[in-house]
């Protein structure tokens, strides 16, 4: 079959490999359509991140080169032994976490906090950029025939966004303001909706991307226009509960703590290339509060069931469409260069 692989920085190739196994506890799923993550280009652009490159990941035993994509749906369409949870032709996503299940995280509930923390189409394990995967049975989602492929591709993302507002502290009637609106911020606005948020501020460079925050019933702010801390504070009366810092840029961290409240919590989304810098003070003179997250945990069917009623939608997020041969100047690069695309979907069919 054909797979897109990371081989290192700004090299990716489609690879023709060979068509993954169907063993015991594994089911094996034709790729619909995956999504390009944030992580993705992260590893395309300045890798590796996540990709072990020198020696193998402790639990997928491999190293680069690596089969990319984590944010996929497809249909099952062969199953291994003992596997009971789903049978040929489900339509299915797949949360793509690799956990030990014997560290202290893992033996509290917290898998995505595990101490040997992979995930598939970063780690190894296959991924979503190609025609076939296999998975273990347990990291299988079915989607209802109302939820379409595409937006099954987004059920992963989307997993992250509502993952960052539950573990917030975010209550139902606060404000929130969330900076950056790719993809991620964009969906976090969502989930902030869905939690019944009063008002969403939203801090965004891009034309485009502010538009597409207003079309989901934000207030966007330009920050090369106005002063947005001094904009939130005012437009919130001292600031907002709840900030949400999605770009992993390091000056924009120390806005989203000083765009929130006495007592105002900044939640960390983004993955950082580089370290952030910023004066304790800010904290500590207003006791305010820093939380990040990684990934999220027991949160895909909260996700199907939201969007079952209309919440992510593909139509709104989705950008291009194209295919695996395309993905490097028509999804990568483009991706990078043109702020006015936000979530682009690649299909190995196409």
């Amino acid at each position: 079959m054909q797979a897109l692989r990371w081989h290192g920085v700004k090299d990716v190739r489609v690879d023709d490999i060979a068509e993954p196994a169907t063993l015991k506890g594994k089911v094996k799923i034709k790729v619909k359509w995956c999504g390009i993550c944030g992580s993705d280009l992260h590893e395309y652009a300045a890798g590796p991140i996540f990709i072990p490159q020198n020696s193998p990941h402790s639990l997928t035993e491999e190293k680069a080169p690596i089969v990319m994509g984590h944010e996929f749906s497809g249909q099952v369409v062969e199953v291994g032994d003992g596997v009971t949870k789903c049978e040929e032709g489900d339509r299915v996503v797949v949360e793509p976490i690799f956990a030990c299940g014997t560290c202290t995280a893992c033996k509290q509930g917290k898998y995505n906090l595990c101490e040997q923390l992979g995930f598939l189409g970063l780690a190894g394990g296959g991924g979503g950029f190609s025609e076939y995967v296999t998975v273990d049975e347990h990291m299988v989602h079915k989607i209802p025939d109302t939820v379409s492929f595409e937006q099954g591709a987004l059920v992963e993302p989307a997993a992250v966004a509502l993952y960052a507002v539950r573990q917030s502290q975010f209550n139902v009637g606060d404000q929130a303001v969330v900076f950056g609106t790719g993809p991620i911020g964009l969906l976090v606005i969502e989930a902030l909706k869905a939690s019944g948020a009063s008002k969403i501020y939203a801090v965004e460079l891009s034309t485009e991307r502010r538009q597409r925050a207003e079309q989901l019933g934000a207030i966007a702010l330009n920050p090369a226009e106005v002063n947005v801390v001094e904009k939130i504070q005012r437009l919130t009366d001292g600031g907002a509960d709840v900030s949400f810092e999605v770009t992993g840029v390091p000056i924009v961290l120390t806005q989203a703590i000083e765009s929130t409240k006495l007592n105002g919590q900044t939640m960390i989304v983004s993955i950082f290339e580089k370290e952030a810098s910023f004066q304790p003070n800010l904290v500590v003179m207003r006791e305010r509060n820093i939380a990040g997250i990684i990934g999220y945990r027991d949160i895909f069917p909260a996700v199907i069931s939201l969007m079952n009623q209309g919440y992510f939608s593909a139509e709104t997020l989705v950008t291009k469409r194209i295919g695996l041969h395309d993905i490097v100047e028509q999804g990568f690069e483009a991706l990078m260069k043109e702020k006015s695309q936000v979530k682009i979907l690649v299909s190995p069919d196409r």
